[in-house]
């Protein structure tokens, strides 16, 4: 065996291994920073950079429209403060030289229980939007979820995929034909999984983008889904626009200035976003018996975005849902809402959610704060069966387009691997649901 397979082995792990590119080849992050911290702060300042059309306008708007949340920003803090709250109780002597976060979601093996986040509107921070994100998820080798409220169509975003692994979120129409339209899509595009969000059927009160009247939707960005679906656009008495036109920098006074002018193009795009808007986000909301509709219509799994009552878990299991993700929404919809990794404790530590858990009939993942792999290993070890990974990934995005939301990812399993042997384990299994065990709940660091 050469050097080098000596060194590869003594890493121990498949990602783990990404180590190896950085050290050996002085590969450094496209981002420039695997710090999440860092990264947080390098995306806000490239963004402030980005002019739009000639005007003195940036971006700054757009990194806020992902930074920020609802109100006081108080649910986003409170989301990381519960994270940090619980750490990790590392083991010593344990073999943990090979490991593998390989984990197994609705008979789907999957090469880490990782997913990128349905995040909407990609592309005001990169004018390849989803599309990069998704090329990204397919050549790391992780799974991805559409958003509905993606800049680019469903088969666009499919086809940037390619072989990858990908599931669909729903912002869930008001229209049932139109539903019924986005489902049908979805599966013909390769969508095996169906994340149906909950928490936003309003939008919630976000103090960042009403002090600039930023809402990419009334430009036309964001509704790419809703523009080049036939039953929708029947709605409208127009035909399905399936090339949407790429809007970047996204700059809303010149938008607004377009308007004023009686710009026809500006005046459609703003029409449809709103009546787009009008279906996904309409104020009208639905009830547990409104998901019969969905399971007469989609085959395969469908899982249930922004649950954070443990009586709402049960329902989900009673409805004949799959699974949940324990979700606030990263803080953007509820202000003063329970942190979403309590909620997580709350439902995994629920005896008939834990059963039906143990059983393979019901699958529990978590958003909400995810930044490092530590985090990942504290959400296994709570209950959780995957996590989706959002603000992070968007940084990246922002910062470097496709490859910087693969130097993420790539970075963030490399941290989960190696955290995860340096705390005594080797699998995902080692760690699942074993929260006495593996982890520790330190109240002082509140």
């Amino acid at each position: 065996m050469s050097q080098n397979n000596d060194i590869d082995a003594a890493i121990g792990g498949t990602w783990s291994k990404h180590t190896l590119v950085v050290y050996g080849q002085g590969t450094l992050p496209s981002t420039g920073t695997y710090d999440a911290n860092k990264l947080e702060e390098k995306a806000r300042e490239v963004t402030k950079g980005n002019q739009g059309n000639g005007s003195s306008f940036t971006c700054a708007a757009a990194f806020l429209y992902t930074f920020g949340s609802a109100g006081l920003s108080s649910t986003d803090r409170a989301n990381r403060k519960a994270i940090d709250r619980w750490r990790i109780i590392p083991r010593m002597l344990r073999d943990a030289s090979t490991r593998s976060l390989d984990t197994t979601i609705f008979g789907v093996k999957y090469k880490a229980p990782v997913f990128v986040a349905p995040v909407g509107v990609q592309s005001i921070l990169h004018p390849d939007g989803e599309l990069a994100s998704a090329a990204a998820g397919a050549n790391v080798g992780i799974p991805i979820i559409m958003s509905t409220a993606s800049s680019y169509t469903i088969e666009q975003v499919a086809t940037a995929n390619g072989n990858g692994q990908r599931w669909y979120q729903l912002y869930w129409p008001v229209n049932k034909e139109v539903t019924v339209s986005l489902l049908q899509r979805a599966k013909k595009a390769g969508f095996t999984t169906l994340v149906v969000t909950l928490d936003t059927m309003v939008l919630g009160w976000r103090p960042h983008d009403l002090d600039t009247a930023y809402l990419p939707f009334f430009a036309g960005v964001g509704t790419a889904v809703g523009i080049s679906d036939p039953a929708f656009m029947a709605v409208q008495g127009l035909e399905p626009i399936t090339e949407p036109r790429r809007k970047y920098p996204l700059d809303m006074e010149a938008h607004r200035q377009l308007l004023k002018a009686g710009d026809r193009e500006a005046l459609l795009e703003s029409e449809l976003g709103k009546a787009w808007i009008g279906q996904t986000t309409s104020g009208v909301f639905k009830t547990w018996e409104d998901l019969t509709h969905l399971r007469e219509n989609w085959e395969g799994p469908i899982v249930l975005k922004g649950i954070q009552c443990v009586e709402d878990a049960r329902l989900a299991i009673g409805a004949g849902m799959d699974g949940i993700v324990v979700s606030n929404h990263g803080g953007r919809q509820v202000d003063g809402a329970i942190p979403s990794f309590v909620a997580l404790e709350q439902v995994c530590g629920d005896a008939k959610i834990r059963e039906a858990q143990e059983a393979g009939k019901f699958t529990v993942l978590f958003d909400s704060g995810i930044r490092t792999g530590s985090d990942v290993i504290k959400a296994l070890a709570m209950g959780a069966q995957g996590v989706l990974v959002a603000r992070p990934m968007m940084y990246g995005l922002a910062i470097a387009g496709q490859k910087g939301v693969e130097d993420v990812f790539r970075g963030l399993l490399a941290e989960t691997e190696i955290t995860l042997g340096l705390s005594g384990y080797k699998s995902v299994a080692d760690v699942w649901g074993k929260r006495d065990e593996v982890l520790q709940r330190l109240d002082w660091l509140a």
